[in-house]
């Protein structure tokens, strides 16, 4: 069962989840002062991610109340290699002030580290972001215009067993791309005709032990823009689950799917090893044929995060709504899985 959120406020008058279920758009109000959880629990973030066949970036700048972490990523499929610098800051506590919608405004951090700028303007998205030390005492910096956004997305409104815990997650998948990234002392270069962006954009009250997957990916499908969001692990998802196909700017649900990660139920999983992808509605099988493994592992104290963002090929088909069957052949996308203590 898949239920759909009606407009109004997201949070009711004690702090819980007015409604749980997922939408196209951003139809609940977020008000970060109507949260009666503990606020150190509160943990907000915008995460792009855009690239082409050859490489990508991405970037985030997070607020997780406690800490905060400003991070940029510089992926090369080529050479199957990436570079992740992730500063973090001491209890933000909402300080950063990440905009209540995503629709308008602007996601901005600086220090003398590093620069991040996320505006929304004139019907696109223009994203700046600069490190000083990224490698080698080398800055990397980039300005990429993100537009023609889809006119669905994926929205869900999830609660967790906790009272007042929740999570309102945006995915908006299949935006084009230009601009140039300057890295190592070479300029690479993003162009619509084949690059891609997307937002992850996350507002919520999260328990301290949980696991989730994410996949997403987009490209070309007989002249027109396909895409998927995908992925489960977390909070009671009985309303409504995340899983969504895009095609020409259209969204297409799905009901659940499963990730099947080679040697995950023996607890070795192994990561560059072709994963499988399937729904319970059987309108997805897919083959993932990995290519990199963005991986990162931290424990210190009581936080642990071990994350495992895999890129690769996919390859398969697809069913929309209307039963078209649609044929998916080596498209770069990518597949996690996270595991966190927050």
């Amino acid at each position: 069962m898949q239920k759909k959120l009606e407009p109004g406020n997201l949070l009711d008058e004690y702090g819980n989840l007015a409604q749980a279920g997922y939408a196209l758009s951003l139809v609940k109000k977020y008000d970060r002062d109507k949260i009666q959880a503990n606020p150190f629990r509160i943990k907000e973030w915008d995460y792009y991610l855009i690239h082409n066949s050859h490489f990508g970036v991405a970037l985030t700048v997070d607020d997780n109340s406690y800490m905060g972490l400003m991070s940029i990523s510089f992926l090369d499929f080529d050479a199957r290699t990436e570079r992740t610098v992730s500063p973090m800051t001491v209890f933000p506590m909402g300080k950063t002030n990440l905009p209540p919608d995503s629709g308008y405004g602007e996601t901005k951090y600086h220090d003398k580290k590093c620069y991040f700028s996320f505006r929304v303007e004139k019907g696109r998205r223009v994203l700046r972001a600069w490190m000083k030390n990224f490698e080698d005492h080398e800055p990397i910096r980039m300005k990429i215009i993100l537009d023609k956004e889809p006119e669905d997305s994926m929205v869900i409104a999830t609660p967790f067993e906790k009272e007042k815990a929740f999570y309102y997650n945006q995915k908006i998948i299949g935006m084009r791309a230009r601009g140039v990234v300057e890295y190592k002392g070479r300029r690479h270069y993003l162009n619509p005709e084949d690059s891609f962006g997307l937002l992850d954009w996350g507002r919520g009250v999260w328990t301290y032990s949980n696991t989730w997957y994410w996949s997403a990916m987009h490209g070309w499908i007989d002249g027109k823009v396909f895409g998927f969001n995908l992925g489960y692990g977390f909070g009671d998802t009985s309303a409504a689950s995340e899983n969504m196909l895009f095609y020409d700017s259209h969204a297409h649900k799905l009901e659940q799917v499963r990730f099947h990660i080679p040697g995950e139920k023996e607890g070795r999983e192994q990561y560059l090893k072709p994963w499988y992808f399937t729904s319970s509605d059987d309108r997805l099988d897919l083959t993932f044929t990995p290519v990199l493994d963005r991986r990162a592992y931290t424990s210190a104290g009581i936080i642990l995060s071990d994350q495992h963002q895999v890129f690769g090929h996919f390859d398969g088909t697809a069913v929309l709504d209307d039963g078209t069957e649609l044929k998916i052949h080596h498209m770069l996308g990518f597949a996690e899985k996270v595991r966190n203590k927050w």
